[in-house]
């Protein structure tokens, strides 16, 4: 009898033991640092044994699809979501967003302000980030100083164009400079609006009215096509991020300007054929230095419905800690932790002594300031995109005409007609003007 009521009771406790663990569904993008992430969840899970953790894993445009109709429809799908500087302000003033509430052993005044600034509304923050990057030159050193050229730390896009030419040797299978084409918001134009912000233009002036067919727009985009034709490699209407880090390591591009994130990949000599050839300058200008280089954070934020917040905030707390990037560390390497969110990484010998483009990454993103990021008054947030709901389409209708232009299928100032004509139809369904 006394057996029986024995396991009576712990059948009991395990019941209700299982139904005291609180499940944590987390939607995130498919990338090296959140797949890490999830194989240390366990690290999580040990210290707290009444939280467990359930991934959902989706390719990054699958991603915002799955979680802007989740948000928008009050769906409740998941617990906390993987979203990034362009939708949290946006959601945040819309209430659809938990204000985060770390506690004081979080350090949140360890966070980097251009990282915090981003993902905040109002003074308080919306979302955590998980790994923060912006954009930088990116070169061959061995090639520049063949040719003679030393870089400056900030240089100017003319002497990135003179080095280009310098450098640019088909024949040897290394093209001068290599930048990204491809049509997407996130992949040409993230690129193209950096270089319109440093050419003096901006998106949309102060009564929302799309400004495309400007002459910082028209000096940007005639600049960018004549130097990928002349300098660039075939196809590069058809290349992002991915393409160019492969012909990167293969050694065939001699410049690069894109995000600070890449450095950790062309400076590891098991995937860069050029890996101890490299060398890094902050992004170059034209007339002025705002904007120049973007800034972007994967962040972690909770749905305002959640029926789970305290355990939601527990785990944002690890995942985006001192803590945890000190786990990532130990376990992996210091050149392999994410970056670009804490004062602390930047002070950490470690990480310094593994890391040659640090100096540059942290100047680069201190740099920017999406509140802040153009030459004329602007009335949007964000450097290489606008914060409105708005411009995903836009981005998206403008970076196909801008890489039709750049494949020689029609002419800079017809694309920049038909982008204007796009932008124009979405800003007036939107509201903004008649």
């Amino acid at each position: 009898m006394k057996l029986k009521a024995t396991l009576v009771l712990a059948a009991v406790m395990a019941i209700t033991g299982a139904q005291a663990a609180t499940e944590l569904v987390i939607a995130t993008v498919n990338n090296g640092h959140m797949i890490e992430m999830q194989k240390l969840t366990k690290n999580f899970e040990q210290a707290n044994p009444d939280i467990k953790v359930k991934w959902v894993t989706l390719e990054e445009g699958v991603l915002r699809q799955r979680v802007t109709t989740d948000i928008a429809t009050k769906g409740g799908q998941f617990d906390i979501m993987t979203i990034g500087m362009y939708e949290t302000p946006i959601w945040g003033k819309k209430g659809w967003l938990q204000e985060l509430k770390p506690d004081a052993a979080y350090d949140v005044d360890d966070i980097l302000p251009a990282m915090r600034n981003g993902l905040s509304v109002d003074g308080k923050m919306y979302a955590a980030p998980f790994y923060g990057e912006s954009s930088m030159l990116m070169y061959r050193k061995d090639l520049a100083d063949k040719a003679g050229v030393q870089v400056p730390e900030r240089p100017t896009w003319a002497q990135v164009k003179d080095l280009a030419a310098k450098i640019h040797n088909p024949k040897e299978g290394v093209y001068g400079i290599c930048l990204r084409g491809k049509p997407g918001w996130g992949d040409n134009m993230a690129f193209l609006s950096t270089l319109v912000n440093t050419n003096g233009g901006q998106w949309f002036d102060m009564s929302w009215k799309p400004q495309l067919e400007s002459k910082p727009w028209k000096d940007a985009i005639s600049f960018y096509v004549d130097l990928l034709k002349n300098y660039g490699p075939p196809g590069s209407s058809a290349n992002s991020f991915n393409e160019i880090l492969a012909l990167y390591n293969a050694g065939k591009c001699g410049m690069w300007v894109d995000a600070t994130i890449a450095a950790s990949f062309i400076t590891d000599p098991k995937q860069s054929k050029v890996a101890d050839k490299v060398a890094f300058a902050q992004a170059p200008t034209t007339v002025t230095p705002k904007g120049a280089n973007w800034l972007w954070a994967w962040a972690l934020a909770i749905p305002a419905g959640s029926k789970k917040v305290d355990a939601a905030q527990k785990f944002v707390n690890w995942a985006t800690s001192k803590e945890y990037i000190a786990l990532v560390g130990k376990t992996n390497g210091w050149g392999t932790i994410p970056t670009g969110t804490r004062k602390s990484t930047y002070a950490n010998a470690d990480f310094l002594k593994a890391a040659k483009f640090a100096a540059a990454e942290k100047t680069a993103i201190d740099s920017a300031n999406p509140n802040d990021s153009t030459l004329p008054k602007s009335p949007y947030v964000g450097v290489q995109y606008a914060a409105i709901p708005e411009f995903q389409a836009i981005g998206i209708a403008v970076g196909q005409q801008m890489s039709s232009a750049l494949a020689g299928k029609t002419t800079v100032d017809a694309a920049l007609k038909a982008g204007q004509v796009a932008a124009e139809r979405e800003m007036k369904k939107g509201g903004y003007y008649k």
